[in-house]
């Protein structure tokens, strides 16, 4: 599967979604392992099969065997700590902001492929999974790192359209099975 047959099974209605995925594409605004590891992240964190499969199978001949698990390892752990630390910012009560996570989080200092690469596909992926506290973070060390702000909006911009496929494309099932 590939971008082209996800975008072939989107309905009518999502023919923004489409040329969006189209562009990503397309995009030069990031290395290609920035680009790749981001849309596998991003893939993943949707929980979509069928986005998953065709995301992936796109973004792998592009990644090494290393960039390819750190960005699968990207997702897993924004998405432990994207539950945790949101509930610690958005919890009224502050003294768990004083208390030790208990988390492992060991791949953050050491994901296997350039650090801020991680931190862009963690930054999306925490877009995605909306933590405040994990966006301020991310996009705090990229800036430090020297990322631009336009390579930080080309990160959550890809993540938006890979989210925004995956509801998409479960609109355009349901639009089949109305049909039926």
């Amino acid at each position: 599967m590939s971008i082209d047959t996800l975008k072939s099974r989107l309905g009518d209605f999502a023919k923004d979604i489409r040329l969006n995925l189209s562009s990503m594409a397309t995009d030069e605004s990031l290395s290609t392992q920035q680009k790749y590891g981001l849309i596998v992240a991003c893939a993943i964190t949707t929980r979509n099969d069928t986005v998953k499969k065709a995301l992936i199978a796109e973004a792998a001949p592009h990644l090494s065997a290393e960039a390819m698990s750190a960005a699968k390892a990207a997702a897993s752990i924004m998405g432990m700590n994207n539950v945790y630390y949101r509930f610690v910012h958005l919890s009224s009560n502050e003294q768990y902001s004083t208390m030790p996570a208990k988390l492992r989080m060991n791949v953050i200092g050491k994901p296997g492929v350039d650090k801020v690469d991680f931190e862009l596909w963690s930054l999306a992926v925490s877009a995605i999974n909306g933590c405040g506290m994990c966006i301020d973070s991310h996009e705090a060390i990229l800036r430090r790192a020297g990322v631009t702000a336009e390579m930080v909006q080309t990160a959550v911009r890809f993540a938006s359209i890979i989210q925004s496929s995956a509801i998409a494309l479960e609109a355009s099932e349901l639009e089949l099975e109305a049909a039926e």
